[in-house]
């Protein structure tokens, strides 16, 4: 039962532009692609909390968790069982941002060009707020 965790991943949109990063070619998992920021959680940590952690630990920035946009199960490349949520987020706040050592780079990307750089993974939540915001 150790084998599954919950995670939680911010869709963070500021002036129609998505915030997405890149992940180091030494990740383990799905190293050099472009993705939305957050991961897992705590075992029994909310996941609102858990998000906000997250996201300030990855790029230093702080943010308010507005509504969810999906849920997501999946198996990672190491086995382990998934159960995520991508939340619609917003910046409370301009910070500097700062990369941590899981990401070697960030863009800010129009939200209806990010299918462009962004895994397919992430192409579902685009499409739905697209669908609900645009």
């Amino acid at each position: 039962m150790n084998n599954f965790r919950f995670a939680a991943k911010a869709f963070i949109v500021d002036s129609n532009k998505l915030f997405i990063i890149k992940r180091s070619p030494d990740d383990i998992q799905k190293p050099n692609i472009w993705e939305i920021p957050g991961g897992r959680l705590e075992p029994g940590e909310d996941p609102f909390e858990g998000l906000k952690r997250e996201i300030k630990e990855e790029t230093n920035l702080d943010i308010e968790v507005l509504h969810p946009l999906s849920v997501r199960h999946f198996t990672r490349d190491d086995k382990q069982k998934i159960t995520m949520i991508v939340f619609l987020c917003e910046l409370t706040k301009k910070t500097k941002i700062k990369l941590s050592k899981e990401h070697i780079n960030y863009e800010w990307i129009e939200v209806k060009k990010a299918k462009t750089k962004l895994t397919d993974f992430f192409h579902k939540e685009i499409d739905v707020f697209i669908k609900l915001f645009q």
